[in-house]
């Protein structure tokens, strides 16, 4: 609290005091001196004002109030006036806080509390219009990134009706036009039935449809939520043709590659034996000739191998899944490789399609093996994570470096030098047609563990 001179406390002690001594005085004046002597002299010079010479207790106290009245009128205007200015004042500035203009500031020429107040509300009206100030910048930096990106956004509420489009969204949909407050529904009603159906299903998608005398590949996002307290939906529709694409020739780039190296390994032997074999019977040495055969009849094996691998890989099915319990379907597992089943098995039963699990799990449990890894090093467990389980398949080899940890799930990828595994890759791609997913990671001390996480069935 502020004792100053200057403070609103000590500026009313002060004014209170006066008023106090000025009643006091007032008094005395009209009960004691000078009053009476006035009207005594008053009488005896023959004027009578038809008031009494002396007076008493409570006519002191009316004439002393008479007086008193004014000036408590005035030095209550005197107090009030400043802080009804300035109440008058805060009363406009929240007017216009609350219109959104910040940009009211009081005159501050007082140095007491009244002062301090003044001057801290500027200081706030400071702090509002550079947090507006930056507020606005980043709404315009978001709305130019929004409007500017690719991808088409669509926001509706809950009647369906666009409430927000960007300009991708503009031209995909309406000719470039505006979609603010066009029910949604009625728009798309004459695009492709893929789109709508999309649309409708209320979950992500990757569609392809026909526009503009091509196809056109989409991926669609769809999220709900509130905003100010009302339902909303956003849709982003991202087109991919061009990523597709891209990645679909970088895929057939390297399986070029892949069958080239295989070719060419499988190939060049078999010519240069075909070659000697030729010499050979020329030069009547047969008895040379069942090894060269042997030896062209082996690397052809090796081709045929490899090709029959990659068609294999590209004719996969799509999963047929059913429920699955565990310990028959580890059992019938355990007759074709060896491992070690660590912990217990799930309660809940298994749902996928037991002949391509059986076979990933074949897959990664022979890589396992030829990791070095005993028998007694290649494990088996399985944990409900969620509503997903776990199967993860661990060994004690020499682990893999960063580098082919990164590109052992890529399609085509082998880790074989031969060059002929598709174990990774098969795994992948069952694991993801199951709805699942594939995971590798470098056990700590020593080894390389293998998690595949596939979703249960309905509990």
């Amino acid at each position: 609290m502020r004792l100053g001179l200057r403070s609103l406390e000590s500026r009313m002690v002060m004014l209170l005091g006066f008023a106090g001594v000025s009643g006091a005085l007032i008094y005395a004046g009209v009960t004691q001196w000078p009053l009476p002597q006035v009207l005594v002299w008053m009488r005896q010079q023959g004027i009578d004002l038809g008031t009494p010479a002396h007076f008493g207790f409570y006519g002191g106290l009316l004439v002393s109030m008479a007086f008193l009245l004014p000036l408590s009128l005035w030095l209550g205007h005197r107090v009030m006036s400043p802080i009804t200015k300035l109440l008058r004042a805060l009363e406009g500035a929240v007017a216009s806080y609350r219109d959104g203009d910040f940009s009211f500031s009081i005159a501050a020429t007082r140095r007491d509390e009244l002062g301090e107040l003044i001057r801290m509300h500027n200081a706030l009206g400071q702090t509002l219009r550079e947090q507006r100030q930056n507020l606005t910048q980043r709404e315009l930096l978001l709305d130019t990134v929004v409007q500017n990106t690719p991808v088409a956004l669509v926001l509706t509420d809950a009647s369906g009706r666009v409430t927000y489009a960007n300009i991708a969204a503009r031209h995909l949909f309406n000719k470039g036009r505006t979609l603010h407050g066009l029910n949604f529904a009625e728009l798309i009603s004459d695009s492709p039935e893929a789109l709508r159906r999309a649309v409708e299903g209320g979950e992500d998608a990757l569609l392809t449809v026909e526009m503009d005398g091509g196809e056109e590949t989409f991926h669609l996002s769809q999220r709900n939520f509130r905003l100010q307290g009302r339902p909303h939906r956003l849709q982003l529709f991202r087109r991919m043709t061009r990523e597709l694409s891209r990645q679909e020739v970088a895929t057939w780039k390297r399986v070029i590659r892949v069958i080239s190296h295989e070719l060419n390994n499988s190939l060049a032997p078999i010519s240069s034996m075909a070659h000697s074999g030729a010499e050979l019977a020329r030069r009547g040495d047969t008895a040379r000739l069942p090894g060269v055969f042997a030896t062209i009849g082996e690397r052809a094996r090796h081709l045929h191998g490899f090709i029959a691998g990659y068609a294999s890989f590209a004719k996969l099915p799509a999963p047929q899944p059913t429920s699955i319990d565990w310990k028959p379907f580890l059992d019938n597992l355990s007759l074709h490789c060896k491992f070690q089943l660590r912990g217990s098995l799930p309660e809940h039963p298994g749902w996928f399609d037991a002949a391509q699990i059986e076979q990933v799990l074949i897959n990664l449990v022979k890589n396992a093996h030829e990791s070095g890894s005993t028998d007694d090093e290649v494990t088996i467990s399985l944990a409900v994570v969620g509503r997903d389980v776990r199967i993860e398949v661990a060994d004690r080899g020499p682990g893999m470096s960063e580098t082919v940890l990164a590109q052992a799930l890529l399609p085509f990828y082998s880790t074989k030098r031969s060059g002929t595994g598709l174990g990774l890759a098969l795994a992948r791609e069952i694991a993801e047609a199951h709805g699942g997913r594939i995971a590798l990671a470098n056990r700590e001390e020593r080894g390389l563990r293998v998690s595949l996480l596939l979703p249960l069935g309905s509990r």
